[in-house]
């Protein structure tokens, strides 16, 4: 005797309802990485190439995520029940690779001019980073938000974080090379922005590959979980209990509850007052059921804890 009890069809993802912070902060981000750009070439600063080139990443980065966010948008169907969503988790693992990449890079690049330093214009660098910083900083606004809700809007955020320590760091650079005339503080900066950059790039992409793996949403103790279910009345036993993350904010959850048999009648009643337990305590809004008489177990054909 099974029942299936689910609830949370037609949730929305984190990340649409920022669609339009992330718009904003993609226009930004393109309007900096060209004026950085032409600022590179006319100051011959690696450090604002490499932040340039950061940029773009971002910029990459951000499309990823608006693409993601349409597509999870789509309609379920029998052959993808849960619709698209797990994209926007695809596109922040792609986002992480991609910063690792472009870390790579600037560590090349840092290093070739370390040992063979070229002539840069450190007032032309200052004024270029200045502006970046302006803008940046009005992006972690525009995101700081929704970052705490979306994987995905997470991944932009700390791309554009990461951005604004690195304009800090050219800025610090442009005085050093305009007062004193050493062109090496830019390729040390350059090595400073891929540095920080990393972790944060490995922390996105441990995020995404924990979702992708299915492992139990970070924060929920699944032994809390069934001692809860235990305790609501009538309820014998929770086995073959499981939860993963579909995307950002929609973790999901099911199990076999065994009841007692004379409460099996009343089963609608007995589920909604296991969601409500799992909705209010653990904020699972999506749960799947079934309702077992004691013995069940014995029928089946393989049983977890």
């Amino acid at each position: 005797m099974g029942t299936g009890h689910g609830h949370g069809h037609g949730h929305q993802t984190a990340a649409a309802t920022h669609r339009g912070r992330l718009v904003l902060v993609l226009c930004l981000t393109l309007l900096v990485m060209v004026v950085q750009i032409v600022g590179s070439r006319l100051a011959g600063s690696l450090a604002l190439l490499a932040d340039a080139g950061h940029m773009a990443a971002d910029s990459f980065g951000i499309v990823l995520a608006l693409f993601a966010v349409w597509i999870a948008g789509r309609p379920s169907n029998s052959k993808r029940t849960f619709g698209f969503q797990r994209a926007e988790i695809l596109a922040a693992a792609a986002n992480a690779l991609l910063l690792f990449v472009l870390c790579g890079y600037i560590t090349y690049e840092a290093v070739q001019r370390f040992l063979a330093p070229e002539p840069v214009a450190g007032p032309t660098m200052l004024v270029v980073a200045a502006a970046g910083l302006a803008v940046n900083t009005v992006g972690l606004v525009a995101l700081h938000r929704g970052q705490s809700e979306s994987l995905n809007l997470r991944g932009a955020y700390l791309e554009v974080l990461s951005d604004t320590v690195s304009s800090v760091g050219v800025i610090a650079a442009g005085l050093v090379v305009w007062t004193t005339g050493w062109e090496r503080a830019d390729s040390i900066v350059s090595l400073a922005i891929a540095v920080f950059i990393v972790p944060r790039a490995w922390k996105l992409l441990d995020e995404a590959l924990h979702i992708l793996l299915e492992a139990t949403p970070r924060g929920m103790d699944l032994e809390e979980v069934r001692r809860h279910l235990r305790a609501q009345p009538g309820v014998i036993e929770v086995h073959d209990l499981h939860a993963w993350t579909i995307t950002s904010g929609m973790p999901v959850l099911s199990a076999h509850v065994v009841v007692e048999d004379a409460l099996l009648a009343e089963s609608g009643r007995i589920l909604d007052r296991l969601h409500d337990c799992l909705a209010g305590h653990f904020d699972v809004e999506h749960s799947t059921l079934q309702l077992e008489p004691a013995g069940h177990v014995d029928h089946e054909g393989a049983c977890h804890d």
